[in-house]
């Protein structure tokens, strides 16, 4: 081999990083807990929303304002720390956010009213805003890209076990020692879990952008600063994947952020659940969304193995996913029967389970390494930002229906309708190795593009 392309073969071939598998399925035991975590603070104050409303005499649009203020700094917060992640590691990132989950619940121990919700949510948002897309990223550099499947399905399965959790864990803290006792309970868990964070977690071997090593784009170019091959963030996001990937978080947030807002008072006020019975229900909700993603990732590395297209096997799936809750969504407030109800209920809100580690997926396909925590912060925040309406929306609909249950009916509808058009597009925009042979992070033929 001539020296010049021995050099060559020493800047492009990056070394092959030593697994450690015990460690990996460590960190993701630890970032599944944070998910679990993280959906409890979330879910925390539509849980207590009737006894919230009854003493402090809310009405539903000033319910609805306070679930979306969540959202306030969500979004943006998702962009910031996704750039951030490029320069800070994912340790310091996960403790500092966690941190402020725990003090994010004081405000309102300290005094229950209108402003307090309002700052405690905000802070709230602000800390959660980067949590999936940040948490995701730290779980990728402890895994190749063939075998991320199951441990991002884990990852979201986190939020589906945290709501499984939750439910009826806050709904009997709430009935047993009122609902401030909920608050106090997440801020001292997610304190602990800070801690835990600050001794055991550590960044991964598949850290590409630490490596040290120079990698070369197609064109021949590296960025000289060993992070990898670089790209600008308008082509990047201008890919037909990304946009795809976004239309499917957008419909799938939607969802999220009425079943976490407006779900447990549509049961209890509109179906005349108890409490505890709402919980149950909210559980056995979450508990289908979970089967769904442990269902969905084997399905999807096999069909890979089998050489079947990422636009199939995890494109078309999460598309699929959120145009069936669409459909659930729309039909289940004419259906009668409270037994056929509560089956399109939770199809409309488990089905959507699946999308969210999906869209993670396609999104890493067609991302540098060294780019994809700001990509995924940005994804994030763009595909949440049904959370800063969807909720403050409901809120003014019920109030302006002839009646609650008319209110609500005009809601879901609305949603169906944006879901729809969400899955839609990421069907027929979602396709990785056509975008990836586009941008030049694969050498594959342009007919191997599908």
């Amino acid at each position: 081999m001539a020296p010049h392309t021995a050099a060559h073969a020493r800047h492009t071939a990056a070394p092959a990083p030593a697994p450690d598998r015990r460690r990996a399925w460590l960190i993701t035991a630890l970032i599944v807990t944070f998910m679990v975590i993280n959906f409890a603070d979330k879910s925390v104050l539509g849980l207590a929303a009737v006894p919230i409303m009854d003493e402090l005499n809310l009405s539903n649009s000033t319910y609805g304002l306070i679930s979306s203020s969540f959202y306030f700094l969500f979004s943006l917060s998702g962009l910031l720390v996704g750039f951030l992640s490029t320069s800070l590691s994912s340790r310091v990132l996960l403790f500092g956010m966690t941190l402020l989950w725990a003090v994010a619940q004081l405000p309102v121990l300290a005094v229950a009213s209108v402003p307090t919700l309002l700052v405690g949510r905000i802070l709230l948002g602000a800390a959660e805003g980067p949590a999936a897309s940040m948490s995701m990223h730290a779980l990728y550099k402890w895994f190749p890209p063939e075998r991320r499947a199951l441990p991002s399905a884990l990852q979201i399965g986190g939020a589906a076990l945290g709501t499984l959790i939750a439910a009826p864990l806050v709904t009997w803290l709430i009935e047993a020692y009122g609902w401030r006792s909920a608050y106090a309970v997440l801020a001292a868990v997610s304190a602990i879990w800070a801690l835990v964070w600050w001794q055991a977690g550590h960044d991964g071997p598949y850290d590409h952008a630490r490596t040290g090593t120079r990698t070369r784009t197609r064109t021949g170019t590296g960025t000289g600063k060993g992070d990898g091959p670089r790209l600008p963030y308008r082509r990047l996001l201008s890919t037909g994947t990304v946009l795809g990937s976004i239309a499917s978080a957008f419909g799938a947030a939607w969802a999220l952020s009425l079943s976490h807002a407006w779900l447990p008072a549509y049961l209890r006020t509109e179906l005349d659940m108890s409490a505890e019975s709402a919980a149950t229900t909210i559980s056995v909700i979450s508990g289908y969304g979970l089967l769904l993603l442990l269902a969905i990732s084997p399905v999807v590395d096999a069909l890979k193995a089998r050489g079947v297209s990422s636009r199939w096997s995890s494109g078309a799936a999460q598309s699929i996913a959120v145009c069936v809750a669409a459909c659930a969504m729309a039909a289940f407030p004419f259906i009668e029967s409270t037994g056929a109800r509560l089956i399109l209920i939770g199809l409309a809100f488990g089905t959507i389970a699946i999308a969210v580690p999906l869209h993670y997926m396609t999104t890493a396909e067609v991302v540098p390494t060294s780019q994809r925590g700001a990509v995924f912060g940005i994804v994030a925040g763009i595909g949440t930002l049904p959370g800063l309406v969807a909720p403050s929306l409901t809120g003014h609909l019920i109030d302006a229906g002839e009646t609650p249950a008319h209110g609500y009916t005009a809601a879901f509808l609305t949603a169906a309708a944006v879901m729809l058009v969400a899955g839609l597009l990421a069907l027929t925009s979602i396709r990785p190795e056509r975008d990836a042979h586009r941008l030049g992070l694969d050498h594959r033929p342009a007919g191997g593009a599908h």
